[in-house]
């Protein structure tokens, strides 16, 4: 087993198919599958079923790959820090829940560094793939949140995946809506004061449970509820329906525009509020590389969060 076959089966399964990954890594598809053939044969095991649809990984294959990208990583980090300057360009990338600070906080990270020297990746995405995707070390950094509702089935997923959540910062429940909103005028909003309007809510696919939700007070029943899969959809449900999500009250006016607002949500006996502990996963027993705390700092400084030496 050599690094060049853990590279390509990477590739592979990142592209999906050995045509892709043959064309990313400038070699002859029959090189290619000979090559993995190969490696299959070393291990005794199958890494990807293969369709004319293009390839999938075994369950042999998942266990596997979580295993390889951990080694490549540790590759790229002694690379970066030993191997000949500017010979591996070098990669960052984080996974997180929708939020728009998170992705400001990369813009702000990419500023500061070089395109040419690095290749940057930011995914937005459901709440189980924030988990995977750091799980399998195709991202760095996860940023989500945590609260006591989800807690306990979101905490036991970082153990089976050997995670480590990390608080940034702890916020009640706001009402987030747009400025032309009924209810816009209003110093806090009740549950009660909703039910005529739409709850919107970003989809989790197949894993739907109320634990993966984005949107504090999950477990709640709401009358009517929209779901999406962006940012830009959810907005413009805001307008045009009335509709409104329960978040963070964080809001970053230069991405998301300035006609939304967050009102504070006012608990009652039946809705009680809960905190939302908004923070980020990474590896055990990894360590963050440079770009990685450069990418902590910049959430730090966005969300006011004070360094423990400060």
């Amino acid at each position: 087993m050599t690094l060049q076959q853990i590279h390509y089966v990477i590739t592979i399964s990142e592209q999906g198919s050995f045509n892709k990954a043959s064309e990313v890594l400038y070699i002859s598809q029959p090189s290619l599958t000979e090559s993995v053939r190969e490696l299959e044969k070393e291990l005794g095991i199958s890494i990807f079923h293969r369709s004319g649809r293009g390839v999938t990984l075994t369950s042999d294959g998942m266990e596997f790959i979580s295993y390889a990208r951990e080694l490549y990583r540790q590759y790229e980090v002694i690379s970066e820090r030993y191997g000949e300057k500017g010979k591996i360009k070098k990669k960052f990338a984080v996974s997180t829940q929708h939020y728009s600070f998170a992705v400001k906080s990369f813009v702000e990270l990419v500023k500061q560094l070089s395109t040419d020297e690095y290749e940057f990746a930011i995914r937005e995405v459901r709440t189980q793939k924030v988990i995977d995707d750091v799980s399998n070390l195709k991202s760095e950094i996860g940023v989500l949140y945590l609260s006591d509702f989800n807690l306990p089935v979101i905490t036991k997923l970082f153990r089976t995946n050997k995670l480590e959540f990390h608080e940034l910062i702890a916020c009640d429940a706001y009402v987030y809506l747009w400025k032309g909103h009924p209810l816009a005028h209003k110093k806090s909003i009740r549950f009660d004061e909703l039910t005529e309007y739409p709850s919107l809510s970003f989809e989790q696919g197949g894993n739907g449970s109320v634990y993966f939700a984005e949107e504090i007070l999950s477990n709640h029943q709401y009358p009517r509820i929209i779901k999406a899969t962006d940012r830009a959809t959810m907005l413009n449900l805001m307008v045009g329906l009335n509709g409104y999500t329960l978040c963070s009250g964080i809001i970053c006016e230069e991405l998301n525009g300035s006609d939304f607002i967050a009102v504070p949500f006012e608990p009652d006996s039946e809705h009680k509020g809960s905190k939302m502990k908004i923070g980020y996963i990474a590896k055990k027993n990894i360590h963050l590389s440079h770009v990685g705390k450069m990418y902590i700092e910049e959430l730090k400084k966005y969300l006011g969060v004070k360094n423990e030496d400060n």
